[in-house]
């Protein structure tokens, strides 16, 4: 039908473009982010681009909401600024008949949203933490450039390692100076490598010594060794540790229904049903005065995006602290959203204004 491919076409153009230019951007802003993180060594450098691909990737969900809203947005409303919308009307088309082409044109999409937040913003977020922690826990020895001094997370210690090549497991002309309370030691090894003992990690020297010098007194002890272990971080944090709600499915979500969870959760869902509702305001609010141009929709599309949005993260936070309960929040926010979309859709669709409606309503003293 020709109305129907019509709108597809342009709803499919203008997607994409939308689309590829909110990725672009969010991939600027996420790789300079990055790139910060790599330089105080959270992230392996090595790992920048993967990093950053898996971070993109759990934002497509909303940048996919976003683009579908600012498409629907700006195709209506270049087809009411080119007086297409006037042709459509008087050949018998009213605005509540653009609802099932549009739909048939968004479900995909809208299935795609679904399926990100429920399952692919968890996963993302599982791989870059696993990713991040494996840097952490990857031994230090291979971390540490040749020849460079570096200083422990605590700022109590500062290693320096000799090593012939990046991949070797042992390093070569090991040095730790560390200070602990009044006593201050300077190690030496000819050799050294990290190993993790439970949850604890340990720098295991070989031929070495080791200078222990009392702060308070100034004495000072030597005492050399063949081997010795040396903790270095005690109670570290085992990989693929799932305590935040945001690096678990949605399944064990739904098990483990706590209050938490029940916030995380109306995150995820509640980005697949305001694409819905957006859907249908964007229609309800495309209609636009040819001789006042579009930019006025196009910033109040993006506010109504903003406030939604915002909604859903105060939502969650509200869900998580036993403010408010999962369903009476979901069905009010969502519920209410999609009632206040039908109600402005048809206004439009029966070109009625909301000061004719509450006359409706509401009948006048003269009338009674």
């Amino acid at each position: 039908m020709l109305f129907h491919s019509t709108l597809r076409k342009d709803l499919a153009r203008n997607f994409g473009a939308a689309l590829v230019i909110l990725v672009t951007i969010v991939m600027t802003i996420t790789l300079i982010r990055t790139l910060g993180q790599a330089s105080r060594g959270s992230v392996n450098p090595s790992d920048v681009v993967l990093v950053m691909s898996l971070s993109v990737l759990g934002q497509l969900t909303t940048i996919a909401t976003l683009s579908l809203f600012i498409t629907v947005v700006a195709t209506l409303s270049r087809m009411y600024a080119d007086s297409e919308m006037v042709i459509w009307f008087s050949s018998g088309r009213g605005l509540g008949n653009f609802i099932r082409p549009l739909f048939r044109f968004t479900w995909p999409i809208l299935t795609m949203i679904a399926v990100l937040a429920l399952f692919i913003w968890p996963w993302s977020n599982q791989q870059i933490q696993d990713l991040k922690q494996r840097f952490e826990k990857r031994n230090d020895v291979e971390r540490i450039a040749p020849g460079q001094f570096q200083e422990s997370a605590g700022g109590n210690r500062v290693f320096f390692i000799d090593k012939d090549s990046p991949g070797q497991q042992w390093g070569n002309n090991v040095f730790v100076s560390s200070r602990d309370g009044n006593t201050e030691s300077v190690t030496t090894a000819t050799q050294g490598r990290i190993e993790l003992l439970g949850s604890d990690r340990f720098l295991l020297l070989e031929k070495g010594q080791q200078w222990l010098t009392d702060l308070v007194t100034g004495e000072t002890r030597l005492t050399q060794f063949e081997k010795y272990q040396l903790l270095i971080d005690s109670g570290a944090v085992v990989a693929g540790d799932r305590s935040n709600s945001r690096l678990k499915s949605t399944l064990e979500l739904m098990r483990d229904f706590t209050p938490v969870h029940q916030g995380e959760l109306s995150w995820r869902l509640g980005l697949s049903l305001a694409g819905i509702n957006l859907v249908l305001v964007a229609l309800a609010m495309s209609a636009v005065n040819p001789r006042a141009g579009r930019s006025y929709h196009l910033g109040l599309a993006l506010f109504v995006f903003i406030a939604y949005y915002n909604l859903l993260n105060v939502g969650q936070n509200w869900i998580a602290n036993g403010r408010v309960g999962f369903a009476p929040y979901m069905i009010q926010l969502h519920g209410g959203m999609l009632l206040l979309a039908c109600i402005w859709l048809t206004l439009r669709h029966m070109n009625w204004t909301w000061l004719s409606l509450w006359r409706l309503v509401v009948p006048t003293r003269g009338a009674a």
